[in-house]
């Protein structure tokens, strides 16, 4: 220590504290959160404000950059040279604002995230809507404070003209908060102002329609309207924005997805590169190739979608998966008074107004303080002409100028100023026409003083004025919106693409699925050969037949005992005879596992429905389990368990109650079980559930379950080889659940065993296909109702070993009489 210095012990908690304080408050205050009145952080200021200084206006030539720079670093901010050129270029790139302050020339980057180039080999000068935001600073209507050598003033704000918080926004993280303003249509920003100054007592609500939404520079749509209301009611809101694409059709019939426009602050490059990933993935199907075809013409994103998929579908999910679709979430924090605080429209528009009073009152006063000096200069010199002969006389006679003033003062009562300003009058002022001229420059001067001291008497015309500025900016510089917006996004579904058709939905055994149109399978005779539906894999044969409408949400229950929700318009169209999509593609089932039953669900977000109703879900093994559809309302991209498959065991069936159904359960030995659901209690999804069924033997197994909620329908059962038969449900007495059950159908060798178990009725069909892919459709009223252990009537004629794979109930069409037959041929069924 050197002589007089000494140690002071202090808490080093508190110097934290303070230190930490102090440096948070910095940051807030010199470098992170705009000011309310310009809308600019302190370094956006000090380089708008440098290149004028350095004169780079709209309408010089362009600078280089890295002499702007150095400007900017070397008189106002004392920071990294690449901090300065960033903000330089941010301010020059109509992608990242909306209304660019800079007019840059070379490479300043680009949408995809390219890097700008050095600042030494750009150039840069002031975009000409800049210049509104220096507008009058020469005019005393902002404060000037020392820069960081105090060698220089800078300003604390600029006058600006443009409401520059609001049409260009601004994003910054500060210590403890963050600013996230989003940009807005000038023109819009402008007419929302006038009408508050029109009305103080204006209410947001009413300010809204006017100012409409934030307005991106890249475009884009506006998806949803609530969170917008949230950010200009509060200052916080999420915004959702979407990227603009339409559908084309190619010149081979396929369709593309073109993207045109992307949400804001989205890189493309990465976009794109996203999109491939998620395609090689399998997380997206349907898309065969990305191609970005952008050009200086504007911004095009090309998806091209494979034969048969659903364009729409493709979008959708690119929406969901991608940034095609992303949140703007709004914090409006600003700088009031030095102190950051949440803003709601209002704020931000009152503020600024309140700062462009301020700017005409001092500028006024500025005005009005000039035009006095020299209308007092003007009435000295009005003196001199109307006394010129006796002026000059005592000016040649004076030896001095000093001596020539102190004459002038004490002969025509004159101040100091108006008697220097006639001692420096120049011979060609005593013309006629320069004396009239005197005449005519003060009558002038003096109707401006007394318009200057009017505005400063009249807040009404200091508003006026206010008002004509803005609307002759809007003039200049206002241009349309480029930002889509769809109010009604939050209750917008993509079923609204689809019509509610019937679909017939297959699954085949390896696991394809498809849906088909429903008026494209025929009506043909009982006993008829069938129609060819499906191509399969020699190996392949459809397993799962079911009827659907495209709004319907399918309950996709697995092996496993796992459940999956799709939706039908998802499932990719195809014809009656293709084979389908692998259903691994469409859900995220392990490898090991696959589809053995379905529900059909018309609504999951209807709570008395969900709450009302209740899945039951069987296994081979004969288990039972019933569970509340609650439980299944909250989809989830990777399933959740429906039940606890024991080992040797898998699910097979899936039903859909409301708590008063029968149940019955039939075997494959021919026997059936009937049971009402309340002998089974609702339990949790991922129990185990109790025995519904006894098997007679180890070989026998359960082959379906019927839930009948009224005893008009009737039961069909179907065996393996083609022969089925249809019985009243009376003829099964009810009994407890757990029993070994009744026969159902006298199975012989020539049946072969049970294989499916239908509630049906007249108004039915019956679609059966076998494991070689052939369908057909039989009217339910075509087959008579008989005994229960009867070995029942041939439904189907099979070929080649054939076998049923599996049989489903459809409604029953009356134009529908046509025959539709693979071989040309129909075959009559016969009772046996």
């Amino acid at each position: 220590m050197t002589e007089g210095e000494r140690i002071i012990k202090i808490n080093i908690e508190e110097q934290m504290k303070t230190a930490y304080i102090d440096y948070s408050m910095s940051v807030i205050v010199s470098r992170a959160l705009p000011d309310v009145r310009d809308g600019l952080k302190p370094v956006h200021r000090r380089v708008l404000f440098g290149m004028s200084e350095l004169g780079v206006f709209s309408n010089r030539s362009y600078k280089k950059s890295a002499r702007i720079v150095g400007e900017v670093l070397g008189k106002y901010h004392p920071h990294g040279d690449s901090s300065v050129y960033m903000t330089m270029v941010r301010m020059a790139q109509d992608w990242s604002l909306r209304y660019p302050l800079v007019d840059g020339q070379g490479n300043y980057g680009s949408v995809d995230g390219d890097s700008p180039a050095a600042m030494r080999y750009t150039e840069a000068r002031m975009a000409k809507i800049a210049e509104e935001t220096l507008s009058d600073i020469d005019k005393n209507t902002v404060d000037f404070q020392p820069n960081f050598d105090e060698s220089l003033s800078e300003p604390t704000v600029l006058p600006t003209r443009i409401p520059n918080l609001l049409v260009n926004g601004a994003s910054g993280i500060a210590v403890g908060m963050a600013t996230n303003m989003p940009p807005h249509n000038l023109s819009d920003t402008i007419d929302a102002i006038t009408a508050y100054i029109d009305n103080k007592e204006i209410e947001i609500a009413e300010l809204i329609p006017i100012i409409k939404a934030p307005d991106f520079p890249t475009g884009g749509i506006i998806y949803g309207y609530k969170g917008v209301e949230e950010a200009f009611e509060t200052g916080r809101g999420r915004i959702v924005l979407r990227g603009k694409a339409h559908i084309e059709t190619h010149g081979n019939g396929r369709e593309r997805i073109v993207v045109t426009e992307i949400p804001y602050l989205v890189n493309k490059a990465e976009l794109i590169i996203k999109i491939a990933e998620l395609v090689n993935d399998k997380k997206i199907e349907g898309i065969s190739n990305v191609n970005d075809e952008s050009d200086r013409e504007g911004m095009r994103i090309v998806v091209d979608v494979k034969k048969d998929e659903i364009s729409n579908v493709v979008l959708n999910k690119l929406y969901k998966y991608t940034q095609l679709q992303t949140s703007f979430s709004v914090n409006n924090i600003a700088l009031v008074n030095g102190r950051p605080k949440l803003l709601n429209l209002k704020d931000l528009i009152r503020y600024f107004v309140d700062h462009r009073h301020e700017v005409v009152v001092r500028r006024t006063q500025y005005e009005l303080e000039q035009a006095e000096k020299r209308a007092h200069i003007l009435e000295g010199l009005i003196i001199a002409s109307d006394n010129i002969d006796e002026v000059i006389a005592i000016i040649r006679g004076s030896k001095t100028p000093d001596e020539a003033r102190e004459s002038l003062i004490a002969r025509f009562s004159l101040s100091e100023i108006q008697a220097r300003a006639i001692v420096e009058m120049r011979l060609r002022q005593l013309t006629g026409l320069e004396q009239d001229k005197l005449h005519q420059e003060y009558e002038d001067i003096m109707k401006f003083i007394e318009h200057c001291r009017e505005i400063l008497a009249n807040e009404d015309l200091r508003m006026q004025i206010i008002k004509d500025e803005l609307v002759a900016v809007k003039a200049q510089y206002g241009d349309e919106r480029k930002t889509e917006i769809i109010p009604n996004a939050e209750e917008f579904n993509p079923e609204d693409f689809y019509a509610d058709e019937e679909m017939v939905i297959t699954i085949s055994h390896l696991g394809y699925i498809k849906r088909t149109p429903l008026s494209e399978f025929k009506t043909q005779g009982r006993g008829g050969v069938g129609s060819k539906g499906s191509t399969t894999r020699d190996e392949d044969f459809l397993e799962h037949l079911f009827i659907a409408t495209m709004h319907n949400t399918l309950l996709l229950f697995t092996e496993k005992g796992k459940c999956f929700w799709l939706k039908v318009y998802e499932i990719p169209e195809g014809t009656k005879t293709s084979k389908g999509r692998a259903i691994q593609n469409l859900l995220n089932i392990e490898q090991d596992d696959q589809v053995l039953a379905y529900i059909n669900v018309k609504r999951l977000d209807d709570a008395e429905y969900i709450n009302n109703n209740y899945i039951i879900l069987c296994t081979k093994k004969g288990t039972i389990k019933k569970t509340s559809l609650e439980a299944y309302s909250r989809p989830r991209q990777n399933g959740i368990n429906a039940i606890t498959v024991r080992d040797g065991d898998q699910l097979l069936e899936a039903r859909l109650t409301n708590g008063n159904h029968e149940l019955m359960i039939a075997v494959k030995s021919g026997k059936a079980i009937r049971f009402h659901e309340q002998t089974v209690r609702a339990i949790g999804r991922t129990a185990s559930g109790v025995r519904g069924i006894s098997l007679g033997s180890e070989q026998d197994e359960v082959i379906g379950m019927i839930s009948v909620e009224n005893q008009s329908e009737d039961v069909l059962v179907v065996s393996e080889k083609g022969y089925g038969k249809r019985s009243s449900i009376e003829d099964y007495r009810i009994t407890n659940r757990g029993g070994k059950g009744v026969k159902t159908i006298s199975v012989t060798e020539k049946t072969g065993n049970l294989i499916a178990i239908k509630s049906v009725n007249d108004t039915n069909d019956l679609m059966i296909i076998t494991q070689n892919g052939i369908t057909i459709r039989v009217p339910i009223a075509e087959i008579r109702v008989m005994g229960r252990a009867t070995q029942g009537v041939r439904l189907i004629n099979l070929r080649n070993e054939d076998a049923i794979a599996s049989v489903a109930r459809v409604e029953f069409e009356e134009d529908e009489n046509n025959n539709d037959d693979v071989e040309g041929a129909e075959v009559t069924g016969t009772e046996e």
